[in-house]
């Protein structure tokens, strides 16, 4: 089996790009589905936010697996193969695990060191889990990814190193606002990346925030949290023309705000509107800038992405940063270091268990039938002696078996040999004896779903 990562993000693929692979929350599960029906996959998650698409499979072979991903791909996202392929990463085995451990802990992130991606990762766990897409594979990967992020943020100072996009957004908009404390805010959406926007908000001290919603209960419920309004999807136009800050980020596919829709309620106002466009897809559509006194800022703005074909996002950890915030990176590259090769060495003794297992049940054959042939040979001896002699063999057994099977499980964390395949050719096991100890019945989705 091969653990596999295929996936395009921030750094490897122009903002334009993200936006057409961008899924919403069914079209990843729809992602997830089409990639575990592939004869190559046994196992498959799917990560989708704003700024990356990845999928974590767990395939019979390394080749296999990445062309029917990749086939996966192009076939629910709508872009040809030949257009993803120049920006998918491919990360494989070791290089896998430590990309999920870095993701978890904000080091992939566009602002580094961003805790949300956590819930992300998380939901999209749970997900699999719901439509039995994962096992024995990346299930336990998945945990112990969270485990690692949740002590990234608890163990080192990273909380304090990033500057969330909201942030960067807030900057942009003082160029234009006075004082944004002041300013009239409307927050578009109640999901995540608002919550975390309608949190920076109150951070920084803006007292008039409206948040609006297609669920007006969910906008209810951001809005008293951080001591705003609610308002409904229908006051949308009305609230933002009158707004002088607007952050938007909704996650839907299509644009929210034209300048159609803002012109009536911009007519006539001299006072300068700040946007800050937080979806990918985009919010806010292209001519809306084009109206008298509107600014807008997209994610290619504030992450410095081109929108169009070009150079990727350059590594965040690596930008130039105080020397505090280097060495707080530092600490969080050294704990995802030391996680994965923890994790690798559990796996591996996990992996020559079953080995093991088939070496010790090969021994108790041989055990059972040597006594058997014994009490052919010899059916006068007593039963009471009989079972003397069967014990007798037993330890012999045990002591010739104990010092290889002990050795090779202190030996699983060198990663220079498969100790485990030199005790299947040392004694001749058949694969398909381990095969019976570790490998579990493939995953069937829930009823139904083949054909979704």
């Amino acid at each position: 089996m091969s653990l596999l990562v295929v996936g395009m993000s921030h750094r490897t693929a122009p903002i334009a790009l993200l936006e057409q692979v961008a899924l919403s929350p069914e079209g990843a599960l729809e992602l997830a589905a089409a990639a575990h029906r592939r004869e190559d996959v046994a196992e498959a998650i799917v990560v989708a936010t704003c700024n990356r698409t990845e999928v974590y499979v767990d395939a019979h072979t390394f080749h296999g697996g990445l062309a029917q991903v990749g086939e996966s791909l192009a076939e629910v996202t709508g872009v040809p193969l030949d257009t993803l392929t120049d920006h998918l990463y491919v990360h494989y085995e070791d290089r896998a695990v430590s990309h999920l451990f870095s993701l978890a802990c904000g080091l992939e992130s566009m602002a580094v060191g961003e805790s949300q991606v956590l819930g992300q990762l998380r939901e999209s766990l749970a997900s699999a889990q719901q439509q039995a897409h994962v096992g024995p594979s990346l299930n336990p990967l998945f945990q112990h990814a969270l485990r690692v992020g949740k002590r990234a943020h608890t163990d080192t100072a990273i909380d304090e190193v990033s500057r969330s996009l909201v942030q960067l957004g807030l900057d942009r908009a003082r160029t234009v606002l006075p004082d944004p404390r002041q300013a009239r805010t409307v927050l578009v959406g109640a999901g995540a990346m608002s919550g975390l926007a309608a949190a920076t908000l109150a951070r920084v001290g803006v007292t008039d925030l409206t948040v609006v919603n297609r669920t007006r209960e969910r906008a209810e419920r951001l809005a008293a949290t951080h001591g705003g309004r609610a308002a409904g999807w229908e006051h949308l136009a009305e609230l933002v023309g009158a707004a002088d800050l607007v952050l938007t980020c909704t996650g839907s596919v299509g644009h929210v705000l034209r300048a159609e829709q803002l012109a009536p309620s911009r007519a006539g106002r001299s006072q300068p509107l700040a946007v800050i466009d937080l979806a990918l897809p985009r919010d806010v559509a292209d001519d809306v800038a084009a109206l008298p006194g509107v600014h807008v800022w997209g994610l290619s703005d504030l992450t410095g992405q081109p929108d169009g074909a070009g150079p990727a996002v350059p590594d965040a950890a690596a930008a130039p940063t105080p020397t505090d915030s280097r060495q707080v990176l530092q600490q969080v590259q050294d704990l995802v270091t030391g996680e994965v090769a923890a994790y690798l060495t559990e796996r591996r003794a996990q992996q020559v268990g079953p080995t093991v297992a088939a070496l010790r049940a090969r021994a108790a054959d041989v055990v059972d039938a040597e006594v058997e042939r014994l009490a052919q040979r010899l059916p006068e001896l007593p039963q009471r002696e009989q079972q003397e002699v069967r014990r007798t063999v037993q330890r012999v057994v045990d002591k010739l078996l104990h010092t290889p099977t002990v050795r090779v499980k202190q030996l699983v964390s060198d990663d220079r040999g498969d100790y485990a395949d030199a005790l299947r050719q040392l004694f001749d096991l058949d694969s398909r004896e381990t095969a019976t100890v570790s490998t579990p019945p493939r995953l069937v989705p829930p009823r139904g779903e083949e054909s979704a």
